[in-house]
């Protein structure tokens, strides 16, 4: 599994498709959804799995745990929500702890980690 992350608007998405010849066929969006299609290729926005996860009371590492055959070949993008102002509301703290948690399972299990910034890709694993 390849890992790209990177703050919102740096060019991920972009990176991933020029890089792994991806089309919009290939690509799944985590955004709003509590279940994931693992037979895409590229699994976009994980972290907002983690903030589904949040709200049904789910563990998003016990559930990429029980999937982890299916996504051994993806290649997931994840949004870094990790820098700044902690958030007020209770709800944005769990999905940052959260986030937090499942970004560090990723990079672990992680065969390449690449970190977006203004586009240009710094690979850091």
């Amino acid at each position: 599994m390849d890992l790209i992350i990177g703050g919102i608007y740096q060019g991920k998405l972009d990176f991933a498709k020029e890089k792994y010849a991806l089309c919009d066929d290939a690509i799944f969006d985590c955004a709003g959804k509590s279940e994931i299609e693992f037979s895409k290729k590229c699994i976009n926005n994980c972290g907002e799995f983690a903030l589904c996860a949040v709200r049904e009371g789910k563990n998003s590492i016990e559930y990429f745990k029980e999937h982890r055959a299916e996504w051994q070949g993806s290649v997931i993008i994840f949004r870094d929500i990790f820098c700044g102002v902690v958030p007020i509301e209770k709800e944005e703290r769990l999905w940052r702890e959260e986030a937090g948690r499942l970004l560090s399972y990723l990079s672990d299990n992680a065969e390449s980690v690449t970190r977006l910034f203004c586009g240009i890709p710094e690979r850091i694993k």
